[in-house]
């Protein structure tokens, strides 16, 4: 149903559903989204003490938006081990290879450099994006991983480490697989 002439439409519930502050299922569910919640912390913070976060933040900030995805929405098609991985894997290689593309075509402190590093991280994010749907590796903070590899600095450890937290990621869900579920 929809407000006559506007196109709106009208929720079950209304608007005082909509103003509400938490969701319907924490108070029966608050076991599960404590210990999912927790979870999700307990695996960033392994990753960030291996990875000085401080000098990474680009590259680590997927990894919160993977954490999100992984231990609030267990069953959805992004949180796919074939997903999860895949799209890393996806992500970092199009993110590295750009990089090494941007040296190759300039360097730091040079007036072009800007130009360049705009050109390789918009493709950089277009191409996983487009390599991710054919191989149906699709998982959305790796295409922003992608950027990243773009506007940090890396070297072999971070490629390393940042490729062991997807895989921690889904050793976390599948030991807690029987205990997760969808929050959202």
């Amino acid at each position: 149903m929809a407000w006559p002439l506007s196109g709106i439409p009208v929720h079950r519930g209304g608007w005082k559903r909509d103003l509400r502050l938490t969701d319907d299922a924490f108070r029966k569910n608050i076991g599960s989204y404590v210990f999912q919640c927790s979870l999700a912390t307990l695996t960033v913070f392994i990753v960030l003490i291996v990875l000085d976060a401080s000098l990474q933040t680009a590259i680590i900030d997927s990894l919160g938006a993977s954490s999100f995805i992984v231990f609030t929405a267990p069953n959805a098609f992004s949180a796919r081990t074939r997903s999860l991985l895949g799209g890393y894997a996806v992500g970092m290689t199009t993110g590295i290879s750009c990089s090494l593309l941007a040296g190759v075509l300039g360097h730091e402190g040079t007036s072009d450099w800007s130009t360049i590093i705009i050109i390789m991280g918009s493709l950089a994010v277009g191409l996983s994006i487009f390599l991710m749907v054919i191989t149906d590796t699709e998982h959305p903070p790796a295409a922003g991983l992608a950027l990243a590899f773009i506007l940090n600095s890396w070297n072999f450890t971070t490629v390393i480490v940042v490729f062991s937290a997807p895989i921690l990621l889904f050793l976390m869900k599948t030991l807690f697989k029987k205990y997760i579920r969808d929050l959202v």
